[in-house]
């Protein structure tokens, strides 16, 4: 009796070319987007929130904000593993928007906004619990 058959990894498929479609009306990625498009990245001291007309675009706060609640509601703390998340993760790519900042960067964003990301933690787990 042979093996169920898989599809060749070579076969054209039609799925969806919008990640939108891979993710749920009830997904916990689109709270985040929420709750994070709702701050005001500026009041609450985010490196970065103002930018600057020349040199090198940094990445959006908001977004490395995204990915660091994302990897705290799941348990994920480690820059090297959520920069792994961000290139396999399908939710982490719709939240990202298929950014793929490197460990690196996780880890200056981290650093350089401490104080800030304490606030933001603090009350994104009383108002996701209260």
């Amino acid at each position: 009796m042979p093996y169920k058959q898989g599809e060749s990894r070579n076969q054209l498929t039609l799925t969806p070319i919008c990640l939108d479609d891979y993710i749920g009306e009830d997904s916990i990625c689109r709270v985040i987007a929420a709750y994070v498009g709702s701050l005001d990245m500026s009041a609450l001291g985010f490196k970065y929130a103002e930018t600057k007309d020349t040199g090198r675009p940094p990445h959006d706060p908001a977004s490395m904000l995204a990915l660091y609640l994302y990897g705290y509601l799941n348990r994920v703390h480690s820059s090297r593993r959520l920069e792994a998340q961000t290139r396999r993760n399908v939710e982490v790519m719709w939240l990202m928007e298929k950014l793929t900042p490197d460990d690196k960067t996780i880890c200056n964003f981290r650093r350089d906004n401490a104080a800030a990301l304490k606030g933001v933690f603090r009350q994104f787990s009383l108002k996701n619990f209260a």
